[in-house]
């Protein structure tokens, strides 16, 4: 009984299309609210600081003085408590998900001085 029931499922795959994906060179659309990675709107970001404070892991450091915003996405744990937290909402919980890496390595962005800018 149990080799009819695989036989059926053996050629009933014959007529379909395959179930996985060959990944490198075909890639899965992402779900809609599917957590990839945190990115920031360097623009509208005002170094407040909030999201390092709330941030469960401590994976976000904020440098006001250099106007530096960094995060090691190796540690970040994906909770969006950051992207909740931000008061100018310029943090975003990007669908897709992070690039393959070979080592361990801090993304590093340099905010813009808005005042410097505006006497300019």
């Amino acid at each position: 009984m149990g080799s009819f029931k695989l036989g059926g499922m053996t050629f009933g795959s014959l007529f379909k299309k395959p179930e996985t994906l060959l990944y490198p060179a075909q890639v899965k659309t992402p779900y809609p609210h599917q957590k990839g990675h945190i990115a920031n709107k360097v623009d509208e970001c005002i170094l407040c600081g909030m999201c390092a404070r709330v941030c469960p892991c401590h994976c976000i450091t904020v440098d006001k003085k250099a106007h530096t915003w960094e995060i090691d996405p190796f540690s970040c744990i994906l909770c969006g408590s950051c992207v909740r937290s931000c008061p100018t909402t310029c943090l975003l919980m990007e669908p897709a998900s992070t690039a393959v890496a070979a080592r361990k390595h801090v993304i590093d962005l340099v905010v813009p001085d808005k005042k410097a800018a505006s006497e300019a």
